[in-house]
């Protein structure tokens, strides 16, 4: 847990995308799922209880509303020193979530079909985001500024991942295969 002067990973974020410019709770969401998607992700209402603890810190301010009620944060000078400071601590340890890992961790209590089914769907969606990023790369490749190249090595783990991703889905079936009737399994099964 950060110190009181520090702010969080989700807080230092949204900190480095209105370093960039001013941006609503939603563009700001928008904004982060471009570049880190399926790495790090926030939720909507997490973007705006965070937004209103950053300005409550005087690390951002709304701007007056705009059509509909939108506001626009911008940061402030201690929210630049307070996102600054944040990119000089270690980012500690990350925590990868595969919500597919658990099917498979109990593959023998799902019905063989069943599990195809599920199989051939988390590889349609790997292979649709692998299509998506090497699209976002081929739009990305003019831009030589160092966010632009920060965008592009950020898009290339996530090209990475998702092509190990669809590999280990195309080997997956070779490692449960006979498992279903090993020895040693209850008889109710």
């Amino acid at each position: 847990m950060p110190s009181p002067d520090q702010v969080s990973v989700t807080a230092g974020a949204l900190l480095g995308l209105l370093n960039e410019r001013s941006m609503t709770g939603w563009e700001l969401v928008e904004e982060a799922w471009s570049r880190v998607g399926n790495f790090w992700t926030i939720q909507r209402s997490q973007a705006y209880r965070e937004l209103a603890q950053l300005e409550r810190r005087g690390f951002a301010e709304a701007l007056p509303a705009e059509g509909r009620g939108r506001r626009r944060y911008r940061i402030t000078d201690s929210g630049r020193q307070a996102y600054l400071d944040w990119l000089e601590r270690s980012p500690g340890e990350e925590n990868v979530r595969v919500p597919f890992l658990l099917t498979v961790a109990f593959a023998d209590d799902v019905p063989e079909e069943r599990f195809h089914e599920l199989l051939d769907d988390q590889r349609r969606r790997h292979e649709d985001r692998l299509t998506r990023y090497e699209a976002w790369r081929e739009e990305l490749a003019s831009d030589t500024s160092d966010r632009g190249r920060g965008r592009l090595a950020t898009l290339a783990l996530g090209i990475h991942y998702e092509r190990a991703a669809l590999a280990w889905l195309d080997e997956l079936p070779s490692y449960l295969a006979g498992t279903r009737d090993a020895p040693g399994r209850d008889a109710e099964h």
